[in-house]
């Protein structure tokens, strides 16, 4: 390791950064969370459906994951503060366009677009990935606390966008956010141009392109990717239903969104202490060890519908489930060189929400055909048992770490 980049990592400077990402991705993480907020508003306004009413929701999705892999490349090749600041102008002229929207399609459009493939993408993969490459011994807390932003603004978000729509109607409300996003995210931008240091090349082998024994690059991002389909398919399940799921067992639908408040709460203190716990045993063990306690949780949510149980397994869920995403940007750094980390923790983060919006439909198809969500739950069980069988495949095929070699380097 050389003197400069002794000077760098885990510096003053790179915890003083990592906190503006924090901030970052709490206040530009708004666009997953505003659409389902206003969805009962445009339902009434527009005249919608239900289903109609929801695509807003669907579409930001799909473009927040596509949008990871576009921004992860960006900050790749220029620096994290481009996608930062492009971000902070796309939210602003999204919400801007949502606000002013004559009907469902522009509306729809402007959460696409702007507000996720352009905007909210921004500041989730990019900064998880750009923060990695300022840490070396406590990289695995740094992307967990990278990666609570997106938590913090799901805690934050939703009653402060429910306030303005009761104050001050969705449409100003909608023109508030964009304008907070660009006075926010733009400025900060400025202060996060600096770019990371470069590590050397250390695990024999990776010049040739092997990950693991016998397992190349491409492939070991095929079964990362596959993982990350497999276990938010499992995670979507009471993330996405419990609100209903409290609703159908005559509980209130108000109690079903505390269990969803309380879930990602706890998951915020997941994310923090999987960070602390992939510094000390990987990200490989660390995904292997939040998707088999994912597993437990899913298999309580089948045997137990209480009150009081499902508020218990609710928090358990959220405490078991939260550090998951982030270990694959853990791993991502920790066996791919860093130069490409932008762009391959934006492809498997794609590839986790696409499995959150699979995930949420099937359950809910599932819940059509039998009239129970206790199938959903097995299904998503059945699913997670597949993600611990890759994990499981990864670390008989391991080699220690890049991360721990850096470790054991000499200064020269």
């Amino acid at each position: 390791m050389t003197s400069i980049q002794q000077g760098v990592e885990d510096s003053p400077y790179a915890w003083m950064r990592l906190g503006l990402a924090l901030v970052l991705g709490t206040v530009g993480g708004v666009g997953m969370w505003s659409a389902v907020v206003v969805l009962p508003s445009i339902e009434q306004e527009f005249g919608l459906s239900r289903a109609d009413a929801s695509l807003p929701f669907t579409m930001v999705t799909i473009g927040f994951a596509l949008g990871g892999v576009l921004m992860g490349k960006l900050a790749d090749r220029f620096g994290v503060a481009l996608p930062v600041s492009i971000g902070g102008a796309c939210l602003g002229i999204g919400y801007a366009i949502a606000g002013l929207a004559p009907n469902l399609w522009i509306f729809t459009a402007a959460y696409a677009v702007p507000i996720g493939l352009l905007g909210s993408s921004a500041v989730f993969g990019p900064l998880m990935a750009d923060s990695s490459r300022w840490f070396i011994r406590n990289r695995g807390m740094a992307v967990a606390i990278s990666a609570a932003g997106n938590y913090l603004a799901a805690a934050i978000w939703p009653p402060v966008v429910q306030l303005m729509i009761d104050t001050i109607g969705w449409r100003t409300g909608h023109m508030v956010i964009g304008v907070v996003c660009a006075a926010v995210l733009i400025p900060m931008s400025l202060l996060v141009r600096r770019r990371p240091p470069e590590h050397p090349p250390v695990v024999a082998g990776r010049a040739e392109g092997i990950a693991l024994r016998g397992i190349t690059h491409p492939q070991m991002m095929v079964l990362l990717c596959v993982a990350g389909v497999m276990c938010c398919v499992a995670m979507s399940m009471p993330q996405v239903h419990i609100v209903a799921y409290c609703g159908d067992l005559g509980y209130g639908m108000a109690r079903g969104a505390e269990m969803l408040s309380l879930m990602f709460g706890f998951g915020v203190i997941s994310r923090l202490a999987t960070g602390w716990i992939a510094d000390r045993i990987g990200g490989l063990w660390t995904l292997l060890l939040g998707s088999v306690l994912q597993a437990c949780a899913l298999v309580m949510y089948f045997a137990f519908d209480g009150l009081t149980s499902l508020y218990v397994v609710s928090a358990l869920f959220g405490l078991f489930q939260g550090g998951i995403i982030p270990s694959y940007a853990i791993i991502v750094r920790e066996y791919f060189p860093a130069r490409e980390a932008g762009t391959r923790v934006g492809i498997v983060l794609m590839m986790t929400i696409l499995g959150m919006a699979l995930g949420g439909w099937m359950s809910g198809a599932i819940f059509d055909l039998t009239g129970s969500y206790r199938a959903a739950f097995a299904n998503g069980f059945a699913w997670n048992l597949v993600n611990v069988a890759i994990a499981v495949l990864l670390l008989r095929r391991s080699r220690p770490p890049s991360r721990q070699f850096v470790l054991e380097r000499k200064p020269t």
